[in-house]
């Protein structure tokens, strides 16, 4: 609320970022509890990204808010993943595409965290284009206007070659053409 009160000061809004790892926001209806807890939807919103959302389906860090078990089925991953699109939606500010792998870390006691994965990864649950048309309805009366591709977590190597930013533009002309 604290940080709302600066931003709204400085005529800016603020986007919690949607990373299961982080207190407070490591499900998706956690996340909606701190939303709605700082009792300002005109200046706090939330930022999905495809890569940490997809996490929240499964539950990692709060089982008890999972919406699939491992080994789901196309037919109960749309469902579920029309759940969570249609609560976080409305206060989705800032958005991010990007690829999931369902792959997750931790480090002793912390928490597990999401990665990215290459646009093309062969493991990538997500249909990047069409997952994307859940969050990006009326995206402009929310204020969006822009989004932008977040899989920075590679070496030097993948990054610098051309084929991996020409996979990654597809990506985004994917999304576009679907919207």
């Amino acid at each position: 609320r604290e940080a709302g009160k600066v931003a709204a000061q400085h005529g800016e809004r603020l986007a919690a970022e949607g990373e299961i790892c982080w207190g407070g926001m490591h499900s998706w209806k956690a996340m909606i509890d701190t939303l709605e807890a700082t009792g300002m939807p005109e200046t706090v919103g939330f930022q999905a990204d495809l890569a940490h959302t997809y996490l929240y389906l499964m539950g990692y860090n709060a089982p008890e808010a999972a919406l699939l078990k491992e080994g789901y089925t196309d037919e109960e991953f749309w469902p579920a993943y029309k759940t969570l699109t249609d609560a976080l939606r409305p206060w989705t500010i800032d958005f991010h595409v990007a690829q999931n792998d369902g792959s997750v870390h931790g480090t002793g006691s912390h928490d597990k965290t999401g990665r990215h994965c290459r646009a093309d990864d062969p493991n990538g649950k997500l249909d990047i284009a069409k997952c994307s048309t859940f969050w990006l309805q009326d995206a402009a009366a929310r204020g969006m206007k822009h989004i932008c591709w977040d899989g920075c977590m590679f070496s030097n190597e993948i990054l610098e070659d051309a084929r991996t930013w020409e996979t990654i533009l597809g990506k985004m002309i994917e999304v576009d053409e679907a919207l």
